[in-house]
């Protein structure tokens, strides 16, 4: 009996940590690596180093199949206050999206929730079809010295998470 007991809460406990759902409805995925994907998206991380720390950018590439998500949204979270700093408003996904943060941000604000949205123009009570979090940056996102050698780097990443898919481009 015991025994059961203990399965049936790893089970439950497992189910949440997948985020299976979020409390507004949307489906709620925990991300780990620099890339993600997932049918009708893929997302991948990389680091442009600067001349200082300060001028390091964390660069997050989203690309989407417009059908399944037309916008995105990108908020910064800290865990323990629950204050939120929004990265990005809303934004159509059309020709894909490139966010750029300082690398200092995630000092204050390790929770980043990418929000993908089923409509171009979200309202502003629309709840994501989708969130993608990170803790903090994926220790496995490189590093660039130039952002040739950083965009060579997205374009191949994203290529190869869809074929795992089998997504299609937008």
């Amino acid at each position: 009996m015991r025994d059961s007991f203990i399965a049936a809460l790893l089970w439950l406990a497992g189910c949440g940590a997948m985020g299976v759902m979020a409390a507004d409805g949307a489906r709620e995925v925990h991300g780990s690596a620099d890339v993600f994907a997932a049918p009708g998206v893929a997302l991948a991380w990389g680091v442009l180093r600067g001349a200082t720390e300060g001028d390091t950018r964390i660069v997050i590439r989203i690309a989407t199949d417009r059908n399944a998500f037309a916008a995105v949204a990108v908020i910064g979270t800290d865990p323990f206050t629950k204050g939120e700093r929004p990265i990005l408003p809303a934004t159509p996904t059309a020709a894909g999206v490139d966010v750029r943060v300082p690398r200092a941000h995630f000092a204050d604000f390790p929770r980043t929730e990418l929000r993908l949205f089923g409509s171009a123009n979200p309202a502003p009570d629309e709840a994501p079809k989708l969130v993608v979090f990170y803790l903090g940056v994926p220790d496995t996102a490189p590093e660039f010295a130039s952002a040739t050698a950083l965009e060579t780097y997205l374009v191949a990443r994203i290529a190869r998470a869809r074929e795992g898919i089998g997504s299609k481009p937008p």
